[in-house]
């Protein structure tokens, strides 16, 4: 394997990885589904209704629980799912999540295609970021 499998496997062997269907409830019972992927993917395709939209690079200092630019809906406790267009970047990030204090974070298995080819909801594309 290569050493990016290897990261990816160590990534998600501490993940309880969320299927579309499992995220669609979780959301409902109030985990936050955080779209990481690119504004030209996120407006071509739509997005995941109620999802916050955070630009990859400023994920860990939007999330993690003790960070001074912390979204203020995130804690300790939050179950956060993260959504990238396949499910690879989202491990490695939820994975970083993880380890900056947040051991409810996961992501979505096969990423926002799955969850469009399961026939989930979704909301036109193009939402800003969050600064």
């Amino acid at each position: 394997m290569s050493a990016i499998d290897n990261l990816l496997a160590a990534a998600r062997a501490g993940l309880d990885r969320a299927a579309p269907e499992q995220a669609l409830r979780l959301q409902r019972d109030g985990a936050l589904i955080v779209d990481i992927r690119p504004h030209v993917n996120r407006l071509e395709e739509g997005e995941i209704p109620d999802s916050v939209v955070v630009e990859r690079i400023h994920l860990e200092w939007r999330l993690a629980p003790d960070s001074e630019w912390r979204l203020p809906q995130v804690n300790p406790d939050s179950t956060v799912i993260v959504v990238c267009n396949e499910g690879y970047s989202s491990s490695l990030a939820a994975a970083d999540l993880q380890r900056l204090g947040l051991p409810g974070a996961t992501d979505l298995e096969g990423g926002f295609r799955a969850w469009r080819s399961a026939g989930l909801p979704i909301r036109e594309g193009g939402t800003p970021a969050v600064p």
